[in-house]
């Protein structure tokens, strides 16, 4: 048995983290059986759609010093 915290929170026993083999970052997924029961369950584990940004990500080379963009800015010799 466990208490609900003010915050919504409870803590999973040790044995049932153990036979869903979930650990401190893992999803859940709480859902209603007919009966009225919750039922927890360790959520899927498909990988995400990466974001349309991601194919970016370590594309850029290191670039201008802001010196060197204040004076093309300035437009120095």
């Amino acid at each position: 048995m466990s208490a609900i915290t003010t915050k919504g929170q409870v803590t999973i026993p040790k044995p049932i983290r153990d036979a869903l083999d979930i650990h401190p970052g893992s999803l859940v997924e709480f859902t209603m059986n007919r009966d009225g029961d919750g039922v927890l369950r360790r959520a899927a584990t498909e990988t995400p759609a990466a974001s349309r940004f991601e194919r970016f990500r370590g594309c850029a080379g290191p670039g201008m010093s802001t010196d060197e963009i204040m004076a093309l800015m300035r437009d120095d010799d």
